[in-house]
């Protein structure tokens, strides 16, 4: 390999690495697991990906192929039924976000994909329908409820 190609490399692992664990982490729910599809996904990066159009293409493409990682690892024959949440590592170490994190993890997935997309990585209703390949009026509804169940949560854990 390159000292360019590997420069890239580095490059792009420091760009998205913590966004792709995250994703992974609020996916899977577990470190380990997170950690297999971040490596996964950087490997595709290097060695399987399409020509870029710009950075943003980029950014969607690993962001598709790091929720389809994440899909394929959680229907895996050896993958447990349940996964207990283990500790979330995050940029910031603020325990409001930690939590949050953490309940976000407990909702279904078709919920915690879109709610952590709009509210963590800022992206906006059309794009988060762009890379799940979904229409825009099932990811305002999937917000929505993904609130709803969010709210029912947090209030439980004020009260409990």
């Amino acid at each position: 390999m390159s000292q360019l190609m590997i420069s890239n490399f580095a490059h792009k692992y420091n760009l998205y690495g913590n966004m792709v664990f995250r994703i992974a982490m609020v996916n899977l729910g577990n470190k380990e697991d997170a950690e297999e599809a971040m490596q996964e996904a950087f490997y595709k990066l290097l060695y399987k990906s399409p020509q870029f159009k710009d950075e943003e293409h980029e950014k969607a493409w690993l962001i598709k192929v790091t929720v389809n990682l994440c899909r394929d690892i959680q229907r895996s024959f050896w993958r447990k039924k349940v996964v207990q949440m283990e500790e979330i590592e995050t940029d910031n170490s603020d325990p409001y976000d930690s939590n949050i994190l953490k309940d976000i993890v407990q909702l279904p997935a078709k919920y915690k994909t879109v709610i952590y997309f709009y509210y963590f990585e800022d992206y906006s209703i059309k794009q988060i329908a762009e890379v799940l390949n979904i229409k825009e009026s099932a990811i305002k509804m999937r917000l929505q409820r993904g609130r709803q169940l969010l709210k029912i949560k947090l209030e439980g854990n004020e009260n409990g």
